[in-house]
């Protein structure tokens, strides 16, 4: 199983100094992946609850460094790890200019770009970035069709119900073709139902192990179905926990823990298909310091369990 680490972005982390300075050392202790996430605005009076902990939406999110940039400052600092976004709303910006950014990320990084796309769960961003709530489905499967045609064809064109690109030449394409991998996040059985169809691998998060295959088990039937190798998708699981200094119950393991525990749930995530989990705690801490010492510890103890 890879390991990998959320990339310091938010609330005292959303510094680019410091951004650099971490990727650079994430991947000297040894993670093979490093992960940005996308928030815009953290409302007075949300329109949705915040899905975790006790609803409320952390505070520190309301500091949030942009998740292509942070990346830009891991790709430089970095040489060798994979850096990818978990997840990238994919909606609020248009396809031609998604696609131009991802592009030139995965140039920059040389080919180590993973495209983790999501629709979001907070209609109040929909709102500020002016695009509509309802309808997501059918946007992101527009979005998903001309990104392929932007890093793909010599001759793009596209008319779509939303999009219309008249014949040009985008000639900048990304390092790794015939593109960077696309991984789609989701909960529904929708969402998993595209991940098989369209996508190279799912982006979960942490949930008990009966629920996490039920999911997966969506996602490969849709592979099959589609003609696609099941065997080839990926599941990325992101672990948003609170690190504890002493034990906690069995049943708060992975929400909270020590760095002992949420390392020893590492086995269950293999035991139901992950092949790639990532950690973000950010919200557990707001030092610099504390922050890399989990960090250390957690990737020795992970490297322990291969």
């Amino acid at each position: 199983m890879r390991i990998g680490f959320a990339v310091p972005q938010y609330g005292p982390f959303a510094d680019p100094d410091f951004i650099r300075e971490a990727a650079t050392r994430l991947e000297d202790m040894g993670y093979d992946s490093l992960w940005a996430a996308d928030r815009v605005i953290v409302p007075l009076a949300p329109s949705h609850r915040y899905p975790g902990g006790d609803g409320r939406i952390p505070e520190a999110y309301a500091t949030f460094f942009d998740p292509l940039s942070a990346l830009t400052l891991a790709a430089v600092g970095t040489s060798r790890v994979r850096l990818g976004t978990s997840t990238l709303n994919a909606l609020w910006q248009p396809p031609v200019l998604l696609a131009r950014s991802l592009a030139s990320l995965d140039l920059i990084s040389h080919g180590r770009l993973d495209v983790g796309l999501g629709l979001g769960w907070l209609g109040d961003e929909y709102t500020a970035t002016g695009v509509p709530w309802r309808g997501k489905g059918p946007r992101l499967e527009e979005t998903l069709d001309l990104l392929e045609t932007l890093w793909s064809a010599e001759v793009v064109a596209h008319e779509g119900p939303l999009w219309t690109v008249p014949p040009c030449r985008v000639d900048l394409k990304p390092h790794q073709r015939p593109r960077p991998p696309i991984l789609l996040a989701g909960l529904t059985a929708a969402a998993l139902e595209r991940v098989g169809r369209r996508a190279d691998g799912w982006l979960g998060a942490a949930m008990p192990a009966p629920y996490l295959k039920h999911l997966w088990d969506t996602a490969l039937r849709s592979a099959e179905k589609a003609g696609r190798d099941p065997a080839a998708l990926r599941m990325v699981i992101r672990i948003n926990p609170r690190i504890t200094r002493d034990p906690v119950p069995a049943g708060e393991v992975p929400r909270a823990g020590t760095v002992a525990q949420i390392a020893g749930h590492l086995d269950a995530l293999a035991e139901a298909g992950a092949h790639e989990v990532f950690v973000d705690v950010q919200t557990t801490t707001s030092a610099r310091g504390e922050l890399m010492d989990i960090a250390e510890e957690f990737v020795a103890r992970a490297r322990d369990r291969r």
